[in-house]
This record gives C-alpha cells, structure tokens and sequence, in this order.
C-alpha cells in the first residue's frame, strides 16, 4: 500500500523518497476540548487528514506529527492536554533540524492550534537562516474562513470553537468520530467590553460545554465544500509558488 507517512517509510524507501522531493509537510494540532460531540483529538485529527489530503496530490512526505500543544485556558475541561510553549518549540525545533539534516528544504505546516502559531513563525524565521530553505504555515482553522461564502449559515461564530464550521470539516474528515446527537447551540456567555485590550480568559468562563456557537448546523456537506476548498488554494500554492506539480486526478478524501 503506498503511503507518505515518514513513520511508514523503511529507511531505504525514505532514501529513495528524497531523489524525487524535498517538501515536507508537518502536521500539529492538541489535545483539548471541542464540545461534547467532537473528540479531544479533534485539532491533531484534521491536520493530519489535510496532511494526507494533500500529499495524495502532490509528490511530498508526511513528517511527524506535533500532537499536543499549550491549551492551558482550556484545562478545566476533563481531558484537555497542555504541555509548555518552550517544550513544544524545543521538541519541533529538533524535529525540523533533524528532517532539515536529511536534504528536506520546503517545510509545510498544516497547523490546528492558534497557540501553535506564533512558536512556529519564530522556528520558521530561524530555520529559513539556511536561505536554501522554505517555510509555509496554513493556520488551519483561520484559514477556513477565506472559503466559506454561501457554505456557513451562523456568520462569525461559525469558525468559533467546536461550531458549525468546526464540526462540518470532522463530519466530512471522521463522521465515525463526531456524535451529532449531542451537538449543542451555546452562544458565548461573556461579552468582552474592552476588546482593544487583550486579556486571557479560561474557556469556562466563556462557555459550559466547550462549543461556542451553532454546531447543530453543521453538516458533512458543508465540510465537503469547505475542505475542498481549502486544499485547492493550498494546492495552488504549492504549484504557482513553490513549483510543485500537481496531479490532474485530484482526490479528498
């Protein structure tokens, strides 16, 4: 069974990999809570589908995959898995340096955590030092945002936490995984009066479920939409700037 997982890969199909690319895509995510009918995986599960998604459609290797992020103001929910910000950056940095060593110079990140983002722009302005190198990051759930025009029904906190948007990509991604039987409505219970002024609120004290938002509205079909969209531009991307041919046959799922 072909595979473009590094964790699959024997050692003489890893060197025989490398003659034809040198793109690697790392996937991160946490372990946190997202509702009641998502599982805590949620963020590590689509970035490793989308991981996949795309190396089916471009010639690249799937790197090891940074499960567990900071989700400190989410850990009152049972469950939820927070490790260090300096922890995480230290354990990626080896990483990248560790794929950067075996000839990798395009490093794709397909991130699910907004915690996540900033540890990875500052590893990525260190690693492009080496000027042979090139450093992209998809903030995935952020990104979603771009293509959701005649998709999403619940405006903005559609792309809040475990919301329609949210829930649509898992049901496209993992519907054995979501039980939409317990998919809540809860808007946010606390209105922010100096929003100018960033502050640093536990989850808890935003909403009782770990939804913020409609997520009885979303649907495997808007999933579709919303995902295929995503890795066109992602596709795009590869193609126009970094030169990576593409295959006509596209697939997603």
């Amino acid at each position: 069974m072909k595979t473009n997982l590094l964790k699959h890969l024997s050692w003489t199909e890893f060197e025989r990999r490398m003659d034809y690319t040198k793109l690697v895509i790392i996937p991160s995510g946490a372990f946190e809570v997202y509702g009641p009918h998502l599982p805590l995986g949620t963020d590590t599960l689509v970035s490793s589908k989308i991981a996949e998604i795309l190396a089916n459609n471009v010639t690249a290797i799937i790197g090891p995959t940074l499960e567990v992020g900071d989700s400190a103001t989410l850990d009152e929910f049972p469950g939820t898995i927070t490790i260090k910000p300096e922890s995480f950056k230290n354990y990626m940095w080896d990483t990248l340096k560790s794929l950067e060593r075996w000839g990798f110079k395009d490093f794709l990140f397909i991130n699910t955590h907004v915690g996540n983002v900033p540890i990875i722009n500052q590893l990525s302005s260190d690693l492009q030092r080496n000027s042979e190198i090139r450093c992209a990051q998809v903030d995935y759930w952020r990104f979603l945002k771009n293509f959701d025009e005649g998709i999403i029904e619940t405006g903005a906190l559609a792309h809040a936490h475990a919301s329609e948007a949210g829930t649509s990509v898992m049901l496209c991604l993992y519907p054995e995984l979501c039980d939409t039987e317990k998919a809540v409505n809860e808007p946010p219970n606390f209105t922010d009066t100096y929003p100018d002024i960033i502050q640093y609120h536990k989850l808890t004290s935003i909403t009782k479920s770990g939804t913020i938002g409609n997520a009885t509205v979303g649907s495997r079909e808007k999933g579709e939409q919303i995902v295929k969209k995503s890795v066109d531009r992602i596709l795009s991307f590869l193609e126009e700037q970094w030169g990576y041919d593409i295959e006509d046959n596209r697939k997603y799922s």
